[in-house]
């Protein structure tokens, strides 16, 4: 029944098995009449669209993504063409003139993993990863590295993109950064929209980010971060945006914050991505199609996959070389661990020429699962041949 939402990203990819939508998830049809209604509004308001957007399309965003992650401060949610812009601006309130201490994982994505290595670089940042593997006592692993040292930053993602390991006992490991100064940010992109998530009890401390280029459906140029209630940071990579809520209240050689989430906001953007993902909002709202819903049916998906999958006995792509066992701690991505680089890119690369699109890191081939996939529909049987 899904599928009907998606078709014309379908009809342009016929006779493709789309298996890399854990990267670019196809956009559901309601967003083409978003990206010209966006137009169509620019074209009526000019200059007045901006008192439009900031009145009515965030407020209306900023809802449904509280809702999703059950907050209670939709005002705390912040939007940005995307997330290294905030994770930057979160980064530049520490005081980098002082030893800075950064925990994180060595399985962070290149928007953070490159930012904190090349800050790394200098003499008093010190970075301190813990390997995600093995899994099954990863949590306990971190929490006793973060005894170990103050902390200024913990950065740890939901869900891990090169394994698609998701990380369940969250509150756990925030607990465990005791000081209350520890800025806390979870990589929530690849869990917003697939996994449930329900921040109600870390919403006062984390910084969550994620965005639409993966399952919020809305493609590139649509992220926010959900901003602790009552944080007083104040970003030294600011924009005018930053000000609204403050601009009434100039004060000389001191620079003014709004009082919510908009404390972290940059400036001019593109809103035409904030509309996609309102749309796809409004397309859910409408046919009730909860987080819940996704998360069964990609996970029926799954199970349909690897059935198949076992009856090919592939030297390659088989249960013993899936890198998350446990059904339970898997994102809506597999991920087998093959023996090198080169092997995976071949694979891929044979893969293609049959239709599979996947996508790989290193030696791991990652196949991904959507709403537009059915189990009965999946055809494996070019593994004979690859």
């Amino acid at each position: 029944m899904y599928q009907q939402f998606y078709s014309r990203f379908l009809a342009a990819n016929e006779g493709k098995q789309h298996f890399s939508c854990h990267s670019h998830y196809y956009w559901p049809d309601v967003t083409r009449q978003a990206m010209l209604q966006y137009w169509d509004d620019t074209a009526r308001l000019v200059d007045d669209k901006w008192q439009y957007f900031f009145a009515t399309l965030i407020p209306e965003l900023q809802q449904s993504i509280s809702s999703v992650l059950n907050t209670a401060c939709p005002q705390q949610i912040v939007f940005a063409p995307n997330t290294h812009e905030l994770l930057f601006r979160i980064l530049s309130c520490l005081d980098w003139r002082k030893l800075v201490n950064i925990v994180a994982t060595d399985s962070e994505f290149h928007s953070f993993h490159r930012q904190a290595s090349r800050m790394a670089e200098w003499d008093n940042v010190n970075l301190i990863t813990v390997p995600t593997q093995p899994f099954d006592n990863f949590s306990q692993r971190m929490i006793d590295q973060l005894a170990q040292q103050a902390v200024d930053v913990l950065f740890i993602s939901q869900v891990f993109f090169n394994s698609g390991f998701v990380v369940r006992d969250l509150q756990r490991i925030v607990d465990a950064a005791a000081h209350t100064d520890t800025i806390v940010v979870i990589d929530g992109y690849h869990g917003f929209m697939a996994i449930p998530t329900d921040l109600s009890q870390l919403q006062d401390r984390v910084f969550y980010l994620a965005g639409g280029y993966k399952y919020a459906q809305a493609g590139e140029g649509a992220c926010f971060a959900h901003v602790p209630k009552g944080c007083d940071l104040r970003p030294l990579y600011t924009g005018w945006f930053a000000e609204f809520g403050a601009l009434d209240k100039p004060r000389a050689g001191h620079v003014q914050y709004s009082q919510d989430g908009m404390r972290f906001a940059g400036a001019t953007m593109d809103f035409s991505a904030l509309y996609r993902m309102r749309a796809v909002f409004e397309l859910f709202a409408t046919h009730r199609i909860t987080v819940a819903d996704i998360d069964h049916h990609v996970r029926q998906v799954q199970n349909a996959f690897l059935e198949r999958l076992e009856g090919y006995s592939h030297p390659l792509l088989n249960h013993s070389n899936l890198l998350v066992q446990d059904p339970r701690q898997r994102g809506h991505f597999l991920t087998f661990n093959l023996p090198d680089a080169e092997v995976t890119a071949d694979l891929a690369g044979k893969l293609r020429t049959h239709g599979i699109l996947t996508d790989f890191r290193g030696n791991r081939l990652r196949f991904g699962f959507s709403l537009y996939h059915q189990a009965d529909s999946i055809q494996l049987d070019c593994l004979s041949q690859t």
